[in-house]
């Protein structure tokens, strides 16, 4: 069987010129390095090289060998050294799944500090899971999963990278706008734009209205966040969004943020991966940075 040090004797000897030197590289001793190319040679049943005094005089056969070895051997070298950086932590992809819709502006402030500091790594964020993020991390879909309401598994870890209020956004216009903080029965004359996510992950409903057995008008939903605050500053509906994310726009938009309830509704972003991969250098930059971020966030 031809294998990669067979390749590099020759190359060796051609770089060199003499057994000895070919050797001397390959950190070999002459007569180990004779015995490979024999046992090769007896394996194809044909010669590679002639001796002629103290030179080496390829055969036809070893010719061949020696150009397939120059143009195979940077091949075999650039995949170790891929290998290594792999080994090191200095290459690959991290997979990003998003079960926070809001969430998008504030990773995108994660991303590019992460990329400035692993010039080696890609990153890729996916979201349409239907909320179905769990099963993406058990099947190795994705590396991370960032969701607000996580679902503890032995073999997951959660890590909470930073803590936010949800506030009900309504139009300056809006008759609820002279309010300071909400009760459930506000909500029965308005239209609640939320994003396409079932309701029994939707804390306005679960945390707030629901238990007060309180329904809005009206329910519609909406993908983007711009659309959503855009038909909010219209008093086209009301929107309960992370207060963070509704102080961005509350600067461009005539929008008012209102507290539901007398304490809130308060809660975590979560990023959650596979406990096998607690120590992977990728994983535990983003969370730095993630955390970062989100003490950033909301400092502001």
């Amino acid at each position: 069987m031809i294998e990669k040090i067979h390749l590099s004797i020759l190359r060796e000897i051609d770089r060199k010129g003499s057994l000895t030197a070919a050797a001397s590289s390959l950190h070999l001793t002459q007569s180990a390095l004779s015995h490979s190319i024999k046992k090769l040679e007896q394996h194809c049943g044909t010669s590679l090289w002639l001796k002629d005094g103290r030179q080496i005089r390829l055969t036809e056969a070893g010719n061949y060998l020696l150009e397939q070895a120059n143009r195979l051997l940077p091949q075999f070298e650039r995949i170790e050294d891929t290998l290594r950086q792999f080994a090191g932590n200095e290459l690959g992809s991290l997979r990003v799944g998003m079960e926070c819709h809001p969430c998008y502006q504030w990773l995108l402030k994660v991303v590019q500090p992460f990329l400035a500091q692993s010039p080696g790594v890609d990153i890729d964020v996916r979201q349409r899971f239907q909320f179905g993020g769990m099963a993406a991390l058990f099947n190795y879909d994705i590396d991370l999963l960032i969701t607000p309401d996580p679902i503890h598994k032995e073999s997951i870890v959660f890590e909470a990278v930073f803590p936010y209020e949800l506030v009900l956004v309504v139009s300056q216009s809006s008759k609820l706008s002279s309010l300071t903080q909400l009760a459930p029965a506000d909500l029965s004359t308005e239209t609640l734009l939320t994003y396409p996510v079932e309701t029994a992950r939707l804390d306005i409903f679960q945390q707030f209205l629901l238990p007060a057995q309180c329904m809005p008008r009206q329910h519609k939903t909406l993908e983007a966040t711009d659309i959503i605050l855009q038909m909010v500053a219209a008093n086209r509906g009301v929107a309960a969004l992370p207060k963070w994310l509704a102080l961005e726009y509350a600067q461009t938009l005539p929008i008012r943020l209102l507290r539901l309830g007398k304490d809130g509704i308060h809660k975590h972003i979560y990023v959650g991966y596979r406990k096998q991969e607690q120590q992977n250098r990728h994983l535990q930059t983003f969370i730095a940075l993630a955390r970062r971020q989100g003490s950033q966030t909301t400092a502001g």
